[in-house]
């Protein structure tokens, strides 16, 4: 059976992203949706609006980032 994308990571396993800033900084996206419900919310929100993106570091994990709200 398929597994269904991610809203937030695609096809990359919620528990292999990991958030690379602020209060949650180093917990997965997965721990993240099962935790923190509003804040993933939040991070769908930004993925929507093209201000969040998903990188691969130098030690091979997958880091999440959001860029900065310009006024």
């Amino acid at each position: 059976m398929a597994q269904e994308a991610s809203p937030l990571t695609g096809i990359i396993e919620e528990d292999k992203v990991f958030v690379d800033f602020g209060e949650h900084e180093g917990k997965s996206v997965l721990e993240i949706a099962d935790t923190f419900p509003d804040f993933y919310d939040f991070l769908i929100e930004r993925k929507n609006s093209g201000r969040c993106s998903i990188r691969r570091s130098k030690d091979k994990t997958f880091r999440l980032y959001i860029g900065q709200t310009v006024f």
